[in-house]
Parts: C-alpha cells; sequence; structure tokens
C-alpha cells in the first residue's frame, strides 16, 4: 500500500498508478483466512501423524498425570508443557477490545483508526506501527525507556529509527509510563496519562482515537497445577535447565518434566518454541540434544525488515571484556547490492560482530530488503561452529541479497594463524 501510493518510488520504476486504496475488511479478512488456514493444516498434520488431540484445561496432577477437562484424568510417559503466552497489559489500563486493545484484537483490523497510540516500541509495537501507518493512521508511541526500540542493536535501532519513524506520521514520548487508559466511550476519545518513568511527576495526557498495548507478552502458567510437584514460577515462568527439563522449589529436576516455548522464558519466539521441541524430542527418543539459544535468529517484519542472531556489539563488547578477547565489526549497505538497487531499495545496512583472532561469528544484525529471509546463512554458521575464514569462500548467486552477506563475510579480517594452520616442514 506505501508503495502503491508513493509517486516518487513509482515514478523511479516507471510505473503510473492511480488512486491506489484498499478495502478493510478484505485486508482484515486476508489475515483470519490466514491463520484459520495455519490452524488446519497444523491440525490436519498431527491428525495424520497419528497424534490424539484432547480439548480441555490442563492441569498436572501429579509425576505423569495430567487432567483436561472437569475430570478426564491421564498418564504418559513424558509431560511437555508448551502453554505460551497472552499480551501482558501492565495495572491501570482498561483494555475493552475496541478502542483499547491488545495484538490479538489487532489482528482483526475491526477499524483503522486515525490517530493510534502504541504502547512499547519493541517488535510487537514497531510492527503494527508499520501496518496502520501504511493503511493511513497516525501513530504516537510511548515508550517507558530513554529511547525507541530498546531491544535491537544500537546502530541498527538508530538507522530503523530514521527510515521507519521519522519519515512516516510518528511521534513519539521516551521516558514515560502510560499509568492510566481509558477506553472511548459516550463520543469521548481514549484518555492516557503519562508519568516521568524516572520521577514518576506526571507528564502529560493524551486523548486519541484508539490505543495498542504492546508491553510484550507473559507466560500462560496460572492454574497448570505446577504445586502439585513442587515447582515454583519466576515472574509466572516455568524454571527449566539447557535441556528445556523442569526445576522443582528444591533445584531437582521433576522426572519426565519438560517445558518449551514462551512460558519458560528462555526465548520467546515461536521457532525457538520448535526447536526446543524437538530438542526434548531427541532426549525422550535417547539421543541427547542441547539447543544454541545464540544461534536462534529473530525477525522483525515491517518494511524493509529487521533481523538478527546472536550478541548485539555492546553485549559483545561487555563479554569480550570479561573474557579478554577482542571484538571486530564490518557493515555493508544494501546501496551495494545490485538487487537491492533494481527495486528501487537501496536502503539498509548489515553489520558483523565477529573476533578477529579465530573468525568465531558473535552477532549478525540486518535491516533492509527480506533481511528476515537473508538471516539464515549466518544463523547457521553459528549453529554449526561455521568460521569467517571458510564461510568467506562460499559463492552466492548474482545479482541476489544474498550478496549482502557475502560482501559481509568478505569484508570481515581475522588474523592468518587462524585460518591457515600452516605445518613445519620436518626434516627426515
Amino acid at each position: 500500500m506505501r508503495e502503491l501510493q508513493s509517486e516518487h518510488h513509482m515514478k523511479a520504476l516507471g510505473l503510473q498508478v492511480h488512486a491506489a486504496g484498499y478495502d478493510r475488511q478484505g485486508v482484515a479478512d486476508h489475515a483470519n483466512n490466514l491463520a484459520t488456514k495455519i490452524r488446519n493444516n497444523l491440525t490436519n498434520s498431527m491428525k495424520a501423524l497419528g497424534v490424539d488431540i484432547l480439548t480441555g484445561v490442563g492441569t498436572i496432577l501429579g509425576p505423569q498425570k495430567v487432567k483436561f477437562g472437569t475430570d478426564n484424568i491421564v498418564t504418559a510417559k513424558d509431560i511437555i508443557i508448551a502453554t505460551g503466552s497472552v499480551p501482558f497489559v501492565p495495572k491501570g489500563i482498561e483494555v475493552d477490545g475496541k478502542t483499547v486493545i491488545t495484538s490479538d484484537h489487532a489482528l482483526k483490523l475491526e477499524f483503522v483508526p486515525d490517530w493510534i497510540a502504541i504502547v512499547g516500541s519493541g517488535y510487537i509495537g514497531l510492527e503494527f506501527s508499520d501496518v496502520y501507518t501504511a493503511l493511513g493512521s497516525e501513530v504516537t508511541f510511548i515508550e517507558a525507556l530513554d529511547q525507541l526500540m530498546p531491544g535491537f542493536d544500537p546502530e541498527i535501532g538508530k538507522l530503523a529509527q530514521r527510515v521507519l519513524i521519522n519519515p512516516r506520521k510518528i511521534d513519539y514520548h521516551t521516558g514515560v509510563f502510560a499509568t492510566k487508559i481509558t477506553p472511548a466511550k459516550d463520543g469521548k476519545p481514549v484518555t492516557i496519562e503519562l508519568i516521568d518513568a524516572k520521577t514518576k511527576e506526571p507528564k502529560d495526557t493524551l486523548e486519541v482515537d484508539a490505543a495498542l498495548i504492546a508491553t510484550g507478552r507473559a507466560p500462560f502458567t496460572n492454574g497448570l497445577g505446577l504445586e502439585n510437584i513442587n515447582v515454583v514460577t519466576q515472574r509466572g515462568f516455568v524454571p527449566v535447565d539447557e535441556r528445556m527439563r523442569v526445576i522443582d522449589a528444591n533445584g531437582n529436576l521433576v522426572p519426565h518434566l519438560y517445558c518449551i516455548g514462551d512460558a519458560n522464558g528462555k526465548m520467546m519466539l515461536a521457532h525457538a518454541a520448535s526447536a526446543q521441541g524437538i530438542s526434548v524430542v531427541e532426549q525422550v527418543t535417547g539421543r541427547d540434544h542441547v539447543l544454541n539459544h545464540l544461534s536462534i535468529p529473530a525477525a522483525c517484519f515491517t518494511h524493509p525488515e529487521i533481523s538478527m542472531v546472536g550478541l548485539t556489539e555492546p553485549q559483545a563488547r561487555e563479554k569480550a571484556e570479561k573474557e579478554g578477547f577482542e571484538v571486530s565489526v564490518v557493515k555493508t549497505s544494501f546501496k551495494a547490492n545490485t538487487k537491492a538497487l533494481a527495486e528501487n531499495e537501496g536502503e539498509g545496512l548489515a553489520k558483523l560482530i565477529y573476533r578477529p583472532d579465530n573468525g568465531e561469528i558473535l552477532g549478525v544484525h540486518i535491516f533492509g530488503l527480506h533481511a528476515a529471509d537473508l538471516i539464515h546463512e549466518a544463523s547457521n554458521a553459528i549453529a554449526l561452529g561455521t568460521r569467517i575464514q571458510d564461510i568467506k569462500f562460499a559463492v552466492h548467486a548474482h545479482p541476489t541479497l544474498s550478496e549482502v552477506l557475502d560482501e559481509l563475510f568478505k569484508a570481515a579480517k581475522v588474523k592468518d594463524h587462524a585460518s591457515n594452520p600452516v605445518s613445519e616442514p620436518v626434516a627426515v
């Protein structure tokens, strides 16, 4: 939508489009139909594999024993808790599902407000700001920390702000909490009371058409019956070891009980949950497996996208200081990539954080066209322990966006002794 309405973008490609518009219900239907289709596909796959699906609220009664629904009890050799998470709503915020909403409601896109406040500027808030501004809304971010996009590598965050926020109809308040949010009713708008995050002094009151609460997600672990097996949650999360085995209040492992995904809080991403699940299945079928969480990529589906794997630059420098090694950083711009230029999408940056002594990849961060698809070359390298001196000889098709990573790996300088272990000549 944004591209079709950008006369400059279209003109640069020699294209003409007149009066691009959209049908809100059609957009909403697409999202809902997609979710239904995926859900049905997954259900059918499970049935085809011979999985029994028992519906009802599950509670653990004791070791290897689960109750579901009103009074059905099943025993199992192994139990995996995979209850996920729900949107987290701070106290003082009244959600009515219409004008004050969470991401669950926002996905249904029941209306496109003229002006929406988004509380929180992490992944979820950023993605929805992208959707709403493309559909014509004005957005105001409310962020408790001093800068927007606090979870991202600072350099990537700075560029993303320049591209995803500054040119769009978005303003922001940082260093403030929304202490009270009241839904719109009786012709009155949504009201948001802001206080200074540090001093707690009242700062401002906003009046907007809608508010999206994107303050993160909370584990869905209430009522699981964890007290029956002496397990105490930490901020709602189920404590586990690196093999996803549940740990009880005394620090002992609960036999045959595992917890994967958002409910354990290790890494709140759908594909991390899948990977943890696979790790558990490996273990229960007799093969040991420990998942390397530093090799799991993450992506933010804005336009253009942001993706990352491993450590941010500040995290890498902190680790280097503790462990006594050097850190190097190389960067490459999408402006040097033929495919990006062909699409008129040269805005973007890829960044590699690595050890120059041994070629270990510590982190890769990409902001640019299809960043979410490009990250996997780096995440696979980290997972497999591939060093830069080896991967830089890999060949990429031209012209493709994947050459952004090719440039990155080739630009890295690794000390020679690590890459060419030359054996000394031996006198016979």
